[in-house]
């Protein structure tokens, strides 16, 4: 029986941008150039912000330059704001940007420095500028919901999505930012946005404690989602959250309970140890 494809992100990006320490762009590079030879096709890799936010990311465009070229393996990095977009434009070997939308009015304006109303017009041009050169993938953060008692609905989902969809957006990916949505509630939340929009070009961004990372997967896999996202070793973790156990996924854990479940990623299963080892190691060096 031919096992089910599934797209599986590795986020090296999300779990190293909280890190205390810089880590040197070789470094990132060979551990990047690691997780391509193991057979990862999907990498959420760096952003493009500002180096005063974010310092770890500010070898973004050396970091791309020396990378093999894609070859159809998709390289993404974060875009927060016009600037950042005007230099994922003219990065070398980039496939793809990512924005961060919060159903969050409070984590919009601490995560982007702007309103989610500002957010609208952003997303826009950023459909119009991609078109035919990059793909753009949105992440709906706090789509489970949130920690400051801002507004939260299934609804308020499902009417974010289908307004992205409007403006042209194919690619959503729900988040559980800060990691203690129950897997009940992201199978309901999963569940109704397949029954109204279908299955294609959705996918989940969880966080989650170790002991409650496959049920959250599981949550996944029953609403009809066949997009993932997680990091080796589970590295990067949420502030906001304020448990220091809730992490990224592991790749290391998800990616054999996928491939026993009859999924298929391409990737190397054998590798997962060491480089989870290896992520582990850049943690304990810079984090």
């Amino acid at each position: 029986m031919a096992k089910v494809p599934i797209r599986y992100v590795e986020c090296p990006r999300d779990a190293w941008q909280g890190f205390s320490r810089f880590i040197p762009t070789e470094e990132k590079v060979a551990f990047l150039k690691k997780l391509l030879e193991a057979g990862f096709r999907h990498l959420d890799l760096t952003s493009f912000v500002s180096p005063k936010w974010v310092p770890q990311m500010a070898d973004a465009e050396e970091v791309l330059a020396s990378l093999p070229p894609p070859q159809g393996r998709t390289y993404l990095a974060i875009v927060a704001n016009e600037k950042g977009l005007e230099r994922a434009l003219k990065a070398p070997n980039l496939t793809a940007i990512g924005y961060p939308f919060s159903l969050s009015e409070t984590f919009q304006r601490k995560n982007t420095n702007r309103t989610r109303q500002e957010s609208w017009p952003l997303v826009k041009a950023m459909v119009e500028a991609t078109k035919g050169k990059l793909g753009l993938v949105v992440y709906l953060s706090m789509a489970f919901g949130n920690p400051y008692g801002d507004p939260w609905s299934v609804e308020g989902v499902l009417e974010d999505i289908a307004r992205l969809r409007e403006l042209g957006v194919r690619e959503i990916a729900l988040a559980d930012t800060y990691g203690v949505a129950e897997a009940s509630r992201i199978q309901e939340v999963l569940g109704e946005a397949v029954a109204r929009f279908g299955p294609e070009g959705l996918g989940a961004h969880l966080h989650a404690r170790p002991e409650g990372v496959l049920a959250k997967v599981e949550a996944v896999l029953a609403a009809g989602i066949l997009w993932l996202e997680g990091t080796l070793a589970g590295v990067g973790g949420c502030p906001f959250a304020g448990d220091e156990l809730v992490g990224n996924l592991p790749t290391e854990k998800v990616l054999p309970y996928l491939e026993a479940k009859g999924f298929h990623m391409g990737i190397d299963l054998k590798a997962l140890p060491e480089l989870a080892g290896e992520a582990a190691r850049l943690k304990l060096l810079y984090g």
